[in-house]
């Protein structure tokens, strides 16, 4: 099975589900949040990493309403270490730092703050709240720390409904180019 066949069948498995706490679903999100990463114009690593930033969020079950999380579902790893065996560190680390990058944002930004969802504010609470002053020199010592930021702002993106995107399908050549390191 190629690896575009793999990641069709994980998005067909639950990515029609709704993006937990948005009015989009788990799909929705993230080829909105691929449109965005190409209206910007990033690399085709950066626009891979910006599709797949939440498939660990379609590896784990994990409670359907934002409401009845106890505990971060950690999908940035999941996903991250999913990804490793099939792409290279410049898709996903992106993808395994994106979270940390919205802790750092709501560290040195505070209008990022101000414009988080509720269901991302939901999260940051469970993800541990805003990075301190050491967390932010960490991170920002992280090699792929600047992609991930640029992922993060086209997370915040991908909550849009009824707005038109390429289809999952039509990523195939890309997955496939950059898949399979």
């Amino acid at each position: 099975m190629s690896v575009a066949d793999e990641i069709f069948a994980v998005f067909g498995r639950r990515g029609a589900q709704a993006y937990f706490g948005e009015r989009v679903s788990i799909t929705e999100h993230s080829l909105q949040a691929a449109h965005a990463a190409q209206v910007e114009g990033a690399p085709p690593s950066l626009v891979v990493a910006a599709l797949l930033h939440d498939i660990g969020h379609l590896l784990e079950d994990v409670p359907d309403d934002i409401a009845e999380w106890t505990v971060d579902a950690q999908h940035e790893e999941i996903g991250s270490r999913w990804l490793a065996t099939r792409f290279a560190p410049a898709v996903c680390q992106p993808v395994g730092l994106h979270v940390p990058a919205k802790r750092y944002l709501c560290a040195i930004d505070a209008r990022y703050v101000a414009q988080l969802s509720p269901a991302s504010v939901r999260t940051l609470e469970l993800q541990g709240g805003p990075m301190s002053a050491p967390e932010v020199a960490a991170f920002e010592n992280e090699p792929f720390f600047r992609d991930a930021v640029r992922v993060r702002h086209w997370d915040d993106l991908g909550k849009r409904v009824g707005l038109t995107t390429a289809h999952l399908t039509e990523y195939r050549t890309l997955l496939e180019s950059l898949g399979n390191r």
